[in-house]
């Protein structure tokens, strides 16, 4: 991927691969030193300990390459599409997590340095995208005050320790001040992140809703003209078709023929006006699929599949209403809590005329549904019309949801 092509939430992961790569340049040294001192191949074949190491360095050495790898393999499995990281499960976030707070920390103890203060910089850079925003801060918080028995732990050149409880305390602090400003400004931008998507998915809206009322309005007035038509041009020509008559009667020779002749012209056009007029009432059609389509234009995740009847028309505007409404709930509810990677959406005609509105997605799940306004608008308005809505979904299995809408009224 060209880099003037990668977004915020990639730049921000890219930055933490470089500044991990980076943390890594002392490890690299200290194996080229001591590959200088000893052979480190027989030591890691044979665990045949040079006798110019120690024990307890080789130990520190290996330990401090598990750490690393492990930190690094935990981060690119948890920031590989970090703009949706939040949305998997808890059971795989926070495990990951745990694991790259323990890695840095192990690095720490066993370079005996401050370099895993570096790497939860790392970390506080991508916790808002990965924990709510106070799980996120308490682990901030959590994180750092880790490191207090590292930093006890270190050692001068004499042996001795290197700081105190207090000493370690404010070191600890310091760490903490530097990852609170990376904390804030990715939370900031994962609220631009956020409010950018709100912004595309009520700008889909609109341009769904803007749709339908433009069909609305195109309708209305086709069936005014039509209604125009039929009682003025219709009645005043019905009114001279039956005076036509009446004359044809009164005269003789060529004057009824002329008369004859203007009658029949007359009748054509009476029959023309009616045509148009019968014309004009049939096409008032709602395009709902023009509208559906407009919905879910720009919704990038998750990803929409929509299936719609050829040209998919609908003649009451207050039923076509009813299921913009409900596709729209259906959208909303999926970005906001399924989960889901996939919506697929499908509207079909039954054999009696009513139109199906079925939807499902590859979510989570939920073990019972509490209906909010959203699902209970969409039962409201369907009721109104004498529809039915069905819900279906357990843990795991996503949220499947039938909305089922007469286009007749019964009495």
């Amino acid at each position: 991927m060209a880099l003037t092509r990668l977004d915020h939430v990639n730049w921000l992961r890219l930055a933490g691969l470089f500044t991990y790569a980076c943390v890594g340049v002392p490890l690299v040294r200290e194996t080229w030193l001591l590959g200088q001192d000893a052979d480190l191949l027989a030591w890691v074949l044979y665990r045949v300990v040079p006798p110019e190491v120690g024990v307890e360095e080789l130990q520190n050495y290996v330990g401090w390459w598990i750490a690393y790898i492990s930190f690094g393999i935990s981060y690119w499995v948890l920031t590989n599409d970090l703009a949706r990281a939040r949305s998997r499960p808890r059971a795989v976030r926070v495990p990951l997590l745990a694991a790259m707070t323990l890695a840095a920390v192990a690095i720490s103890w066993f370079s005996q340095s401050g370099l895993s203060g570096i790497l939860l910089l790392v970390m506080a850079g991508v916790m808002p995208w990965l924990l709510a925003p106070r799980a996120a801060v308490v682990w901030a918080i959590v994180q750092n005050l880790s490191l207090l028995p590292v930093l006890m732990s270190l050692r001068d050149l004499t042996g001795e320790p290197l700081w105190g409880w207090f000493d370690a305390i404010l070191q600890s602090v310091l760490y903490l001040g530097f990852s609170s400003f990376t904390f804030v400004t990715s939370m900031l931008a994962r609220g631009q992140a956020d409010a950018r998507e709100e912004q595309r998915r009520l700008n889909s809206e609109l341009r769904a809703t803007r749709a339908l009322l433009a069909e609305s309005s195109r309708i209305a007035e086709r069936v005014r003209i039509a209604r125009e038509l039929h009682d003025l041009v219709g009645h005043h020509l019905t009114a001279l078709t039956l005076n036509l008559e009446v004359a044809s009667h009164l005269v003789v020779g060529n004057a009824k023929d002329k008369v004859r002749q203007a009658q029949s012209v007359a009748k054509l056009l009476l029959s023309d006006v009616r045509e148009v007029v019968s014309q004009l009432r049939d096409e008032a059609e709602i395009d709902l699929g023009g509208a559906l389509r407009s919905l879910v234009e720009g919704v990038p995740s998750p990803k929409v599949v929509m299936e719609l009847p050829e040209d998919f028309r609908v003649e009451d505007a207050r039923r076509a209403h009813v299921l913009l409404r409900c596709a729209q709930e259906i959208l909303t509810n999926t970005i906001r809590h399924a989960r889901a990677e996939h919506l697929w959406l499908s509207f079909a005609r039954a054999a009696d005329g009513a139109l199906t509105l079925s939807s499902r997605d590859d979510g989570i799940g939920a073990e019972s549904v509490a209906a909010g306004n959203g699902l209970s608008g969409m039962r409201e308005r369907l009721n109104e019309f004498g529809g039915a809505l069905e819900i279906d979904t357990a843990p795991g299995r996503g949220f499947r949801l039938t909305a089922t809408l007469p286009m007749e009224t019964k009495p």
